[in-house]
């Protein structure tokens, strides 16, 4: 099985893949409990989906039948510098294009090989952030780095500037025994006291959803944002990426080499001013395939009109 491992991870090296992991797939009880008790005391905010397929999302034999193997993979997404300087901020991972549609691709591609050399008969489902699965704790598991007080997958050598995928199929292709790399936050608290919002709890690792900007920003589709958080988002329209600026582990960050990645050029270029005047037809050429889709233009100008209090939404 060594060798399979080894052909399957030279195949996601080929498409870019910064590093893969394999895990013996099972229920996750333990998880399945602390997500239990995190959604009853609210706090995902309105994300419900997190309330369902509560078996699917912590057993991956029941998301996909026949599954005996959890691959999990990540992609680096990093830039050097990339905060905007003129206007408001957008994370990282959205400054390019949609990362499903990049990823899903390389997935493909990766799951197309196993069948064509390795196990015609090979039952495989592939996703990246679109399935009722526990992304991070497969990655820890598989020996992809620590869940870090940040809640972020974070490895020692690369940083958190990472997108997660998984493949499960149905060979058995788990190491004995699972190589763990264990948690390296030590007393370091930096993120939980750089976090504007306090989304972070104070011991670490879990978070308040709902006070996340990420949340605030994305998947918040109220009219309007609490006004609680006035004045604490720093400049933040769309996600956030404080955690990971302050977290010394990302020093080891290096820029990603993916061109679908890169940042759309005018995205630097737009100010409050802009936004509050872009029509429909100027954003959806600007971001044909990106990310900023998913809250699109209304939810965009709420977010900038919200942090710039000089701007007047046009709606």
């Amino acid at each position: 099985m060594s060798d399979l491992r080894q052909q399957i991870r030279d195949w996601a090296l080929e498409e870019g893949f910064a590093a893969i992991g394999f895990s013996k797939a099972e229920s996750l009880d333990k998880e399945a409990a602390f997500l239990k008790e995190w959604v009853s005391e609210g706090r995902p905010g309105k994300m419900s989906y997190l309330e369902r397929n509560e078996d699917l999302r912590t057993n991956p034999v029941l998301l996909h039948p026949g599954t005996k193997t959890v691959i999990s993979l990540v992609f680096n997404y990093y830039q050097e510098n990339p905060t905007m300087t003129k206007g408001p901020k957008i994370s990282t991972y959205a400054l390019g294009r949609d990362y499903h549609k990049v990823l899903k691709k390389k997935l493909k591609s990766i799951s197309r090989k196993i069948i064509e050399n390795i196990a015609p008969e090979a039952n495989i489902r592939y996703f990246t952030d679109s399935a009722p699965i526990l992304e991070k704790e497969w990655a820890r598991r598989a020996g992809l780095g620590w869940v870090g007080k940040n809640a972020l997958l974070i490895h020692p050598k690369r940083g958190s500037y990472f997108f997660l995928a998984e493949i499960l199929i149905d060979l058995d292709l788990a190491p004995e025994p699972e190589k763990v790399i264990r948690d390296h936050c030590g007393t370091c608290t930096r993120c939980i006291d750089a976090c504007p919002t306090d989304a972070i709890d104070p011991e670490g690792y879990t978070i308040q959803a709902n006070k996340c900007i990420s949340y605030l920003t994305i998947e918040l589709k109220d009219d309007e944002i609490d006004s609680a958080f006035k004045g604490k988002m720093e400049g933040w329209a769309f996600g956030c990426d404080i955690c990971q600026q302050v977290c010394p582990w990302n020093k080891f960050a290096t820029p990603t080499v993916e061109e679908g990645f890169v940042r759309v050029p005018q995205i630097g270029e737009l100010t409050p001013e802009d936004w509050k005047n872009m029509t429909q037809e100027t954003f959806e050429t600007i971001f044909l395939q990106s990310p900023l889709k998913r809250t699109g233009l209304k939810g965009m100008k709420r977010n900038v009109e919200f942090i710039d209090p000089d701007m007047e939404s046009d709606g």
